[in-house]
């Protein structure tokens, strides 16, 4: 596997002013856009590392959804603040699209897809490394900043908490905890060597990836998605965790399902907000025909208090 790096400052040109910018965010001097080389490929991430970090410090991983980007995920989960706020680092890797010539001369992005396995787009028709460029990722990361190997998680919605599903299917070794946002299992078979928590957070309303499976009313790839319920079972089973969750309300709307007595400290949480749609909980919304995300939780702080609570054993 061949692997080269890059890098492109998020912050202005010149030695001042982005030295004053950097220490606005709270940041190291390597914050910003880094290329690695994966397969011939050459696959794009954004790194942030808060300038205060104690010890060999956690990596949340935060994936995109399908026809997105890196900046949309900073942008849209905020993800950037709570690491500053509790010390962790955070990646934002970014799939695969065809060449777009008008889009990319406008420095545009395209329509980027992870994959997840059955889904989505040219990353599956491509048949994309996506699980390998995660770990050249990590690697790469990890050779510059001391990471703690049982604190490294992802999470994502839609394409990319397929991703992170599929992270935790086939790189158990690698991520102690996923959090799904309206997403579930694509990718088959799933075979992890090791448990690994699950946070999977769903709407009711979601008519892109429905609760119930199928095809949603506003699927663009028309796949027939399994049932939500399918996946939290299947973690659930593979986790060793009690058969009954504890059903409880920590918000108005919103009904957690807790799985007890999951091996070695794992845990499975599963948590439906009524009329929620496909968007991340309290997040921003980056376009108007997007839909709009409830508010009865707020996604980021909630995945990052269950990543804390649940390293790798």
């Amino acid at each position: 596997m061949q692997l080269r790096t890059g890098r492109a400052r998020l912050c202005p040109a010149g030695f001042v002013l982005a030295l004053l910018c950097l220490f606005a965010h709270g940041a190291r001097a390597d914050d910003g856009i880094h290329t690695i080389t994966v397969d011939q490929t050459e696959r794009r991430y954004v790194l942030h590392v808060p300038k205060s970090l104690n010890g060999p410090a956690p990596l949340v991983i935060v994936l995109h959804g399908g026809g997105g980007s890196a900046e949309s995920a900073i942008a849209q989960t905020g993800f950037d603040a709570e690491a500053d706020r509790y010390g962790f680092i955070t990646a934002y890797p970014e799939g695969t699209d065809r060449a777009r010539p008008l889009l990319n001369a406008l420095g545009k992005p395209g329509f980027n897809t992870w994959n997840a396995g059955a889904c989505c787009g040219y990353a599956v028709e491509q048949g994309s490394d996506d699980v390998g460029f995660i770990r050249a990722m990590v690697a790469e990361i990890a050779t510059r900043h001391p990471l703690d190997p049982k604190r490294i998680y992802a999470t994502g919605l839609s394409n990319g908490g397929m991703m992170a599903y599929r992270l935790a299917c086939e790189a158990s070794d690698l991520v102690a905890a996923i959090g799904a946002v309206s997403a579930v299992i694509v990718v088959a078979p799933c075979e992890p060597r090791f448990p690994v928590s699950i946070l999977h957070i769903h709407g009711t309303a979601d008519q892109n990836v429905p609760v119930a499976g199928g095809v949603g009313p506003k699927s663009i790839v028309k796949y027939p998605f399994p049932p939500v319920e399918r996946s939290i079972a299947f973690w659930a089973a593979w986790d060793d965790c009690g058969k009954d969750p504890i059903v409880s309300s920590p918000a108005p709307g919103v009904t957690l399902r807790s799985y007890p007595l999951c091996t070695l400290g794992i845990a499975v949480d599963y948590y439906l907000i009524e009329g929620g749609t496909h968007a991340w909980p309290g997040g921003q919304r980056l376009a108007k025909f997007l839909d709009a995300p409830s508010n009865a939780i707020v996604a980021t702080p909630l995945i990052w208090r269950f990543f804390a609570a649940h390293p790798k054993p």
